[in-house]
This record gives C-alpha cells, structure tokens and sequence, in this order.
C-alpha cells in the first residue's frame, strides 16, 4: 500500500501476529483514520511507532489482543479526536496517562474500557480536554478519590466509571446545567447526592448505579429525569413504598431495573392504564405483592413475593416479547398466551398447577421456555402436530432451551426442535421409549431425562448424535440393554449419569474417545465387567461411580504412569471386586492428596450441576451440588483382603473413606491420624486386629466412626471427637474396652487421654521404670539379646512402622 491513503479499516478482519516495525503500514504518511480492532495480535506489544501518525485524527486498536504497557509515543498524535485502546491485555501508567491528557487537546472521544489502571492516580483527569464528549473508564482497576472537576467537563456527554470497585469519590453539589447524556456509576463507590443529581443532569437518557450500597429511598426525586431511557438501580439496599407516580413523568422511560433491592407494596390499577412506551420494566428479586402491571413489553419480576393467579389480560398483551415471573409464590393455571412475539417465559419456581396450555405450544417464535419446578400435570398437548405413530418435535422451530423439571407430567417423550441446545425434563412421570427422532437433535449440549419411567433401549445414536453434547443424564429410568458403543473422536462429553437402570455387558472401549469427561456414574445397573483400568487415562475425570453392579476380579495395578489423577469420588461399592487393596492407585490420587481450595466452587457450575448418589456417613443420599473439595472412596461390599497400607494415609483431603464388608485383615494404619479433613471412616466387617490407634484422636472433624465386627482389643482411645461416639461403633470387638463400653480396661489396659498420645508400637518408659523386679529382668534379657544379635526382628519392625 502506498500513496495518499487516509483511512483504513481492518477492523474484524481476521489478522493474526505481531505489527513489526518495517511493517509497510507505517509507511502510509497521511494516514487520519485507522480501525485495527477485534483482531488477534497475539499478545504482542503496540509498537510505538503508531506515534509516527502525525495527522491521525481517528485511531482504534481496541480488542486485538495487544498486551503491555501503552507506549508513551501514542501522546504525540496531537491531533487526535478519538482514541480506543480498550482491552483487559495493556496496561497504563500515571506518567503515560498525564501526557495523554496534556498533548491530546483535540480529543473528543477516549475509550480505555479494562485497560489495566491499577497504577494511575485518579487526579490525573482534572486536566482532561474541555472538548472531551465521551470518557469510557469501566473495569479499570482505579482506585482512590475521583476528582469531582470530571463530572463539569462541558461537553462530557457519556462517563462510564463502572466496575471500578475501589473508586472512591463524591457527586458534585454545585448547581449547574450538565449535557451528560450516559452516566454509569455501578460497583464503585461515588456517593451520589440524590437532590443535585436529579436537578442538574436532566439531559441524562441512561443511568447505571448498579450495586453501589445505596440505602433509602430516592425513586421520587428520579421523576425530575424527563428524558431518561434506561434506569438500572438494581442490586442496592433500597427499600420502602415505590412512589408511582414518579412514573408517570417519564414519557421516555424504556427500561427499569430494580432488582435486588427491598422495595415493598403493590402495584397501583391506575398504572395498568398508563400510556407510557415503557418496554422493560424489572422489579425482581424485591418484596412485591400484587397485581401485576399490564401495558409492557418485557417484564421481570423473578424473586418477589407475588402471589395469587396469574392474570388473563397479561397473556393478552399482543407485543409481549420477554416475561420472567420465576421463584415468585403464582399459584392456580398457567394462562393462555397469544403474543406471536413471545420469544423467552420462564415460569418456574411457582405453585402453578393443571395443564400446560396448548396456545405455549403455538409460539413459534419461542426461544427460552421454563416452566420447571411447579405442580404441573397432565400430558403435553400435542394435538396441533397432527401426529401418528411416534412422537415427532415440537412446533417451536427457533426454540433453543427447554425446561419442565419437578413437575408430574406424564406421557411419551416430546421431542423440541433442532436448534434445541437445553433440553430436561427430569423428575416427571413421562413413560414409553426415547423417540428415535433424538438423534436430529445435533445442536443439544444438556440432555436430562432422569427421574422418569422411561424404558426400553438406549439408542446407538446418543453417542455421537451431537458433537456438542456435554451432559447426558438418563438416571433413575427402566433402561436396559447395553451402554451404547458409538462415542465418536472429538466429542466434548463432560458428565455421562446412567444410574439406576437395568443395563448390562462390559463397558464400551469407546468411553476413552471421552477425553474432557469429568463424571462418569454408571452405579446401580447390572453391567458385568472387571475393572475399567483403561479409564485411568482420561485426564480430566473427577467422579466415578461403579457401584451396585456384578463388576469383578482385582483391580491390579495402574496401566499408565499418572492414573486418576483428578479423581475425587471413587465408588466400588456392592461388587464382586476381590483381591488386594490397590494400593499403587491410592499413591497417585493427587486431587485426594493435595487439594488446595481457596474458594467456594461446584462441579460442573459453568454448565450444569453434578448430582450424584454417594454413601455419606452410613445413608445413601443424593448431592444436587458437589463441591470441588468434597473427596470420597467407598469400597465397601467387596471381597477385598489383605492389609490396609500405610499408603492411604497420605489422602490428607479426603473427605469420607469406607472401607466396611470386605475380608480385610491386619491393624488399622497409625497413618490414617494423618487424614486431617476426614469426616467419616467406616472399617466395620472386616478381620481387623489389635488396638485402635491413638493417632486417630487427631481427626477433629471426624463425625461417624465405625470399626463394628472386627477382632480389635485394647482400651478405646478418649478425647475430641471420640467422645462424641456411641457403643455401635465398636460392637462385636470383644476385646476392646473404655468408654462407651460398658466393659472396663484393666490397670494395664487404661485409656490414654488426649494429650498423652504415645506411638502405638512405641514404649511407655514411665510404665517400664516402675515395674517390678521381674520387669528389670526383661529388660536386661532385652538388652542382652540386643547387644548379642545386634537388631531383633521385632525392633526392626517397629522401626519400619515410624
């Protein structure tokens, strides 16, 4: 390129790699306007050489992925009217900044949205240029006192100062007339003077004070705004009465959002009369109760305290569009709806009861339908399709996410249209075979038809029908036959529940093509099968359920060099598992070894919630939510024999560990003391011998207990949490004594106290040097027989254990 060229757009377009210094672009002289945004410069630095631009009026760089600190040389085009550095990948320093602000007289328009400010001194735009029209500083990373001389600039028409959670600062108080047409305030901390704001910014169209601690109530003096559009004061402490009639001024008023605030009251008849062009008006997550306005477009009351029916007239509304009236207290039928412009109703969290109406059926511009967690029943109307035979998809061609879980609906299978991506219907009363018409479902990303009375086979298609499938979910069903072997390279498969049916065979090989599965729950089937080694190399699988199944044989040893290294439910239980214990997989459970939380977190929350049923603490509950630090092993109700390794004590964050009706003999590890996030450990029949160790008296936060119906002796331990258990946690060890027992420890068999811990091989040399006569004589044999053959068998033994 060369020549007079004064504009280039390369904004979108595709390009990838760094700017270099020779690059030709620099060569164009007369350069005024350059658009580089939305490209992929691969983390590189701007070169400084955009300085070069002398005639540069317009220049926008904005999300291209340019990284590093913003060259001071930017501040030599002097010319400059707009300037869009905006991206999270820069960074900009106060020196820079002020050189900006002091050379860039001419600017009208700064956009520097997530540039990386966490250096700059706000003072640095007092001197910002009278001409400026538009300063976009959201998510900054500011902090400190904002000056106040910004919110006079005289041309300022858009400020955004959002998300900057450490701004400090106060609303001007002086009287003056402001141009300021969008001002954003929300998650910072300016506080605002609610008489000045409102008397002297009437120009303003769009303002946002999200989640900024505001407490009161301050609706009224909003109704001086004349011109205002859009109105979020949504996420604060504001409360009260809401003075209505602040409404009726606002002729402009498009959208309102009040949610998450503590605003009380009805909604007044005299404004379901207004002829107001409001379209968007979200009261949600407030204490309302009433009637429900009728002249809108979109509305959103989600988590109030509305009650009673919903009202006819609401479904008349011929432009309705969007209406979210979930986790309200909306009881009796849901009404029919007649907007063809209907495109999202979310209805869930309510009493609603009866039938699901067939005019819901008929939008079909419907794109977002939930209706989930209601007392619906009936069959779903289908009749509109004029349907025979088999089931086939639903009118709805642009719906993409259906919801109708938690209710008591029953029936065969509806099928949605293709472009669906969320589809469940879990926890209803829904009978027959899945259609075969699933498999067109090749945009779906959730399938959940759990909880239902589903029966028949589960179709070959389901493993490759759709390369976007991430959750598959049909547990709880009357499904039989064999898990399908069809799941095809590259699919994207993250949680696979087939729990609770009647499937049977092996496991298919082709579960390894499932390289991001993360659960894996195939408990409570009849498959019959030896241990899935093979499944050790999946890297990102956290849960594996093969419980309550005919799975049989030893487990062996690890395949790979780093087996289950996320794992953090393994459940065995109720199997025909027999052999030893392996311990060569409990020395690479790294996720039970060393997980580090630093945050409250669940399985699968960027998707959909992991549910599982796991055996928590003696009874079989299921976990709607599972925490990324809940950690469990069950082996329970195998045939395992052998020794319990020192190994597992190494499992610092496991959670529970039962290890109860197996054939397991030797002493229960010291080294389990080490488990310090242990909250139920279950040992019971076993053949377990002597003596409970006192290290286990370190497990504070252990709750359930259990060593029942094994062959242990000695005084049980005392203090901490062993205080707090019952006798049927050691029935069936007749040789044990203490508390609770009711059998007593002889003089020789006293209970340690907490704080008295000694090792459990080790000496008590108090007790030694008090013995008798007899007991010098021991000991001198001992020591005689060590002097003699150096280390008896015995010691070296004990020395080992330590």
């Amino acid at each position: 390129m060369t020549g007079h060229v004064i504009g280039l757009n390369l904004g979108s377009g595709g390009l990838q790699g760094n700017i270099h210094s020779n690059s030709s672009l620099f060569s164009l002289g007369h350069l005024k306007w350059l658009d580089l945004s939305s490209n992929d410069f691969r983390g590189s630095p701007i070169p400084s050489k955009f300085g070069g631009f002398v005639s540069m009026t317009h220049l926008d760089l904005s999300y291209s992925n340019f990284s590093g600190p913003i060259p001071s040389e930017i501040s030599h085009l002097s010319t400059l009217v707009s300037l869009n550095l905006s991206q999270a990948t820069v960074t900009l320093d106060t020196l820079s900044l002020n050189r900006i602000v002091q050379n860039l007289t001419n600017l009208r328009e700064l956009y520097l949205a997530s540039v990386d400010m966490s250096s700059v001194v706000p003072d640095s735009f007092k001197n910002l240029s009278s001409s400026l029209e538009t300063l976009e500083l959201s998510d900054c990373h500011l902090r400190g006192k904002f000056p106040e001389s910004v919110f006079h600039q005289p041309n300022l028409r858009l400020l955004d100062l959002g998300y900057n959670y450490n701004l400090t600062g106060y609303f001007p108080e002086s009287n003056w007339s402001s141009p300021l047409e969008m001002l954003d305030l929300s998650q910072t901390r300016i506080s605002v003077d609610w008489h000045h704001l409102t008397r002297n910014f009437k120009s303003l169209r769009d303002l946002s004070l999200r989640n900024c601690s505001f407490v009161g109530s301050y609706l009224a003096f909003l109704g001086n705004l004349t011109q205002i559009m859009r109105l979020d004061l949504s996420s604060n402490s504001f409360g009260g009465q809401i003075p209505w009639s602040f409404f009726l001024n606002l002729e402009s008023l498009v959208s309102l959002n009040l949610g998450g605030n503590n605003y009380v009251g009805q909604f007044p008849e005299m404004y379901s009369n207004s002829t107001s062009n409001s379209s968007l008006y979200d009261f949600s997550k407030q204490q309302l109760v009433g009637p429900i306005p009728r002249h809108l477009t979109t509305l959103f009351l989600d988590g109030n305290q509305l009650n009673g029916t919903i009202p006819s007239w609401l479904g008349s509304l011929p432009s309705l569009e969007v209406l979210y009236l979930k986790s309200n207290q909306l009881s009796g039928n849901i009404i029919e709806f007649q907007s063809r412009f209907l495109s999202v109703l979310d209805l869930s969290d309510n009493k609603l009861d009866g039938l699901i109406p067939r005019s819901i059926f008929e939008l079909e511009n419907l794109k977002y339908l939930v209706l989930s967690f209601n007392n619906l029943s009936g069959t779903l109307d289908l009749s509109h399709n004029s349907l025979t035979g088999t089931v086939g998809p639903l009118r709805w061609k642009n719906l993409q996410y259906l919801d109708l879980r938690n209710n008591s609906l029953q029936g065969e299978l509806p099928i949605p249209s293709p472009s669906t991506s969320y589809f469940s219907i879990s926890n209803n009363q829904f009978t027959g075979e899945i259609p075969p018409m699933i498999c067109s479902l090749n945009s779906l990303q959730i399938l959940d038809l759990s909880n239902n009375k589903l029966s028949g086979k589960i179709h070959q298609c389901i493993g490759n029908f759709s390369q976007n499938l991430l959750v598959l979910k049909l547990h709880n069903n009357k499904f039989h036959g064999v898990i399908p072997g069809t799941f095809s390279e590259g699919n994207v498969l993250r949680n696979l529940d087939l729990n609770g049916n009647q499937l049977e065979g092996s496991l298919p090989p082709s579960l390894l093509t499932c390289r991001e599965l993360e659960v894996l729950d195939l408990g409570n089937n009849k498959i019959q099968d030896t241990f899935p080694n093979w499944l050790e190399s999946l890297p990102k699988l956290q849960v594996l359920i093969l419980r309550s199944n005919k799975f049989y044989g030893e487990i062996g040893i690890p395949e790979t060099k780093f087996p289950f290294q996320k794992l953090r439910i393994m459940d065995l239980s109720y199997n025909q598992f027999s052999g030893l214990l392996p311990t060569k997989y409990f020395e690479h459970l790294t996720a039970m070894i060393n997980l580090q939380e630093h945050e409250l977190k669940y399985m699968g929350e960027d998707y959909i919630w992991v549910t599982v049923r796991v055996t928590i603490k003696g009874c079989e509950i299921e976990m709607a939510k599972i925490q990324t630090f809940f950690t469990t092993i069950d082996f329970s109700n195998n045939a395992f024999r052998g020794e319990i390794s020192n190994v597992i004590g190494n499992l610092k964050s496991l959670k529970g560990l039962n290890f109860s009706h197996n054939e397991l003999t030797g002493t229960i590890p010291p080294s389990f003391g080490d488990m310090c996030n242990l909250e139920w450990l279950d040992l019971s029949s076993n053949r377990l011998v002597g003596k409970i160790p006192e290290q286990l008296v370190n497990l504070t936060s252990l709750e359930m207990f259990n060593v029942s119906k094994n062959r242990l002796v000695g005084p049980i331990p005392q203090g901490k949490q062993f205080d707090t258990f019952e006798n049927n946690s050691y029935s069936g060890n007749v040789g044990l004594c203490g508390i609770p027992l009711a059998k007593t420890c002889g003089p020789h068999q006293s209970p340690p106290q907490d704080g008295d811990l000694e090792h459990e091989n080790g000496f008590d040399w108090k007790v030694v040097l008090m013995g008798y006569a007899s007991g010098l004589v021991i000991g001198i044999s001992v020591g005689y027989l060590v002097l003699s053959n150096r280390t008896p068998d015995w010691l070296v033994k004990v020395a080992s254990i330590k």
